[in-house]
């Protein structure tokens, strides 16, 4: 994270990132909701919806934001070996999740992650010590989400045979496109948590060959480094027992779970006699699609794939009542909280060390 200059305050930045980075992924998803409103809400929709409303599947859906948080947190704890506790755990899967909301996709939210996780825990070691420790961390954490990306690609593969998983308002195109991307997208999860777990050696070789390109020249020692450490901290997933791995497979099921489960529920609270296999299925393949996002959090390009994925499962008009509820659920309020808990996070440490300063200050000057 960038440090915060002397002129800066909390509110100005949140944990040492400029607003204006973290808002402006909201501004492109609301343009985007607006713009799809544009053609599909009809006069008096929030009428009939208010009418229809089932309040049982929104409890739901705030049970399974609940949920989200709790399994990724005591995921958390539990790759740790309780080195972060449950509550450090939860507080660290909040970061995750702000930070996944304010970087691309394709990069991921686990360096500020392990950042404002290194800083926020009390671990034995020097700060580099700590953030290459909670680094481990999430490195075996993306490992287990890989193999459960790995696991549901092929069940979403088999279910299209048998049921419209993929919309036919994706045409034959993109049905072919689609299955393209899933098999592209096993192959690559086999050989990233292959390399992983037995062969680190490929995915230096592999990342060695893409930085050997002249655009990434300047930027190869930097990557090779890090991917030296890559293989440390691989080496030591590898020396745990069988049980870790299922019980962290099965922590991250539930993860994915409720995230998958909130569409349901959001959209079931509006739609009597929803599909609910089908909307779980094709949750699972938006979730799968919205991985290659250039935007953070998805924002503007994840809208278009829940109109593209949901559309046809209510009326036009619920379209957008829908998707803002469940942008809101799974991305919005994340995004306000972590804002919150680093704004809280750098008051504290501004507070720490002015009473370190002021300890400093009473002491005096060492004596000679």
């Amino acid at each position: 994270m960038h440090p915060m200059s002397s002129a800066s305050t909390p509110t100005e930045r949140a944990g040492g990132l400029p607003l204006a980075r973290i808002l402006w992924p909201i501004g492109l998803s609301l343009a985007v909701l607006a713009l799809i409103a544009a053609f599909t809400l009809e006069p008096g929709t929030f009428g009939r919806i208010r009418d229809e409303l089932d309040g049982t599947w929104i409890s739901f859906a705030f049970l399974l934001v609940a949920t989200r948080v709790l399994f990724g947190g005591w995921r958390l704890s539990h790759v740790s070996r309780g080195r972060l506790s449950f509550s450090a755990g939860i507080r660290g899967q909040l970061a995750w999740d702000f930070a996944s909301n304010i970087t691309p996709s394709l990069v991921g939210g686990a360096p500020l992650a392990a950042m404002f996780v290194a800083r926020d825990t009390r671990l034995s070691g020097n700060d580099a010590s700590t953030v290459g420790e909670v680094g481990a961390f999430m490195l075996f954490v993306m490992l287990l989400d890989q193999l459960w990306f790995a696991f549901t690609a092929p069940v979403v593969l088999v279910a299209a045979l048998f049921i419209e998983v993929i919309p036919d308002s994706l045409g034959s195109v993109g049905m072919v496109t689609s299955v393209a991307y899933l098999a592209l997208f096993m192959t690559w999860t086999a050989i990233f948590a292959y390399g992983t777990l037995f062969r680190p050696i490929l995915l230096q070789r592999l990342l060695g060959r893409v930085f050997s390109l002249r655009p990434l020249r300047p930027f190869r020692e930097r990557a090779m480094l890090e991917m030296a450490r890559y293989g440390e901290q691989a080496a030591h997933i590898r020396s745990q027992p069988a049980r870790f791995f299922a019980v962290g497979f099965g922590l991250t099921a539930g993860t994915w779970f409720a995230r998958y489960f909130l569409a349901v529920a959001v959209i079931g609270a509006v739609v009597p006699g929803l599909d609910i296999t089908l909307t779980v299925l094709r949750s699972a393949a938006m979730a799968l699609g919205s991985l290659v996002l250039p935007t953070p959090g998805g924002a503007g390009g994840i809208e278009g794939l829940y109109v593209l994925f949901f559309a046809s499962l209510m009326p036009k008009a619920f379209v957008v009542p829908t998707l803002l509820a469940w942008r809101f659920l799974a991305y919005y309020l994340f995004v306000a909280i972590g804002i919150a808990l680093s704004t809280h996070h750098v008051h504290r440490t501004m507070r720490n060390r002015r009473l370190e300063n002021g300890a400093s200050v009473a002491a005096g000057p060492p004596s000679t």
